[in-house]
C-alpha cells in the first residue's frame, strides 16, 4: 500500500468559492461556501435563519476587484 499524495476526498472541494455575506437582520458578515446555498444556516448574530436570496454578497473570497 502506498501513501496517497493528497487529502483523500479533497477532489470534491477543489471547486468551492466562498463569499461574504451581510445577514439582512442583523448586518453581521457570515462566509459561506458555493455548496452550502442550498443548506440551513444560522446567524451567529441574531440566531435567525439565513435567506441567502435575500443576502447582500461582498464579493468571492479570494478574487480580485473588477477594475
Amino acid at each position: 500500500m502506498s501513501t496517497p499524495r493528497s487529502c483523500p476526498g479533497w477532489e470534491s472541494f477543489k471547486n468551492l468559492s466562498s463569499f461574504e455575506c451581510k445577514c439582512p437582520e442583523c448586518g453581521k458578515t457570515l462566509e459561506i461556501f458555493s455548496d452550502e446555498f442550498d443548506r440551513p444556516r444560522i446567524c451567529p448574530g441574531c440566531k435567525k435563519e439565513v435567506d441567502f436570496s435575500k443576502c447582500a454578497f461582498e464579493g468571492s473570497a479570494g478574487s480580485k476587484a473588477p477594475r
